[in-house]
């Protein structure tokens, strides 16, 4: 496969083989929880149990059915297998590519602000690697496993503000545990049982997420799911310091990318339309300005210079 070109060096070149199908890849937990909590200060502590701003409501408890650590631990598995592949095509970035440390450096910012959506994320092992694919394309599994596309960031030529709404986004499908919910329902309705009964005491159904392979990469979100993840999103960014106009900058770049939306990669086919969902993220733009501010105030030193 012809991956694109990118600047300096290619992604073939950087990802030299070794006898590993992705070497390193425990060293490439890049932020660790101990490193976490040293390097935070008391503005992002204080973001860390201050009160969401957007409302998004509760979680749903059907999820509960799909014992998290296994889902967890499948997404693990299908991480590896999906590193491993890019490697073998010469496709996967290595640690010093220009735009991978770009993506963590990104990241370093958002994840101190993950907790409050989710308690559990401070076990996670977070990581974020880059793949080389013209596809129009990011995604974060449970437990917080990210991977973005190169074709995202070329052809929409992405600002750092923007690149952490999309991962905002993506890492509140994590965190709101949607791929969980969606699994449960899915295993409900094929069983016949009705929701009520098996919060009831039907019990967890772990044999779920034995085989779950590659569904998590193509599992569909509802709506209602995607304009969560919009607002989860939005506002764990402008806690990390990233301009919250950028969310409307990013859909209306991506409706012209996709003539209005029309063109629309998969990833993006259950998401809300693109009109609807910029009018939605307008609406909450004031609730996140002062948090912005804030984070500018405490930190106004960019990701890159």
């Amino acid at each position: 496969m012809c991956w694109r070109c990118l600047p300096s060096t290619t992604l073939e070149e950087s990802a030299a083989p070794s006898n590993d199908v992705v070497p390193g890849l425990s060293r490439r937990a890049f932020l660790n929880r101990t490193r976490w909590g040293a390097g935070l200060g008391f503005a992002a502590l204080a973001g860390l149990s201050a009160e969401a701003q957007v409302d998004v409501g509760q979680a749903s408890g059907i999820r509960k059915l799909i014992p998290a650590a296994s889902l967890e631990s499948s997404a693990g598995q299908q991480y590896l297998q999906t590193l491993g592949e890019a490697r073998s095509k010469g496709a996967l970035a290595s640690d010093d590519y220009p735009q991978l440390k770009r993506l963590r450096a990104i990241a370093n910012k958002l994840i101190p602000y993950t907790a409050q959506w989710n308690p559990d994320s401070r076990k996670w092992k977070w990581e974020v690697n880059l793949i080389g694919s013209k596809q129009l394309n990011a995604w974060c599994m449970p437990g917080g496993k990210i991977a973005f596309y190169t074709g995202i960031l070329d052809q929409l030529q992405l600002t750092d503000d923007e690149v952490a709404m999309i991962m905002g986004h993506e890492m509140a499908h994590a965190l709101r545990e949607h791929a969980r919910e969606r699994l449960a329902k899915e295993r409900a309705t094929g069983l016949g049982l009705s929701v009520a009964s098996q919060l009831l005491g039907f019990g967890q159904m772990g044999d779920v997420v034995a085989n779950v392979g590659t569904k998590l990469l193509t599992l569909k979100y509802s709506r209602d799911d995607e304009t969560e993840a919009d607002l989860v999103g939005l506002e764990i960014a402008a806690r990390g310091g990233f301009k919250p106009e950028a969310s409307v900058q990013l859909w209306k770049k991506m409706l012209s990318a996709t003539n209005g939306g029309k063109g629309q990669p998969g990833f993006l086919s259950t998401h809300p339309s693109g009109n609807n969902r910029i009018h939605e993220l307008e609406a909450n733009l004031p609730k996140v300005a002062h948090l912005y501010e804030q984070a500018q105030a405490s930190n106004p030193a960019p990701v890159q210079n």
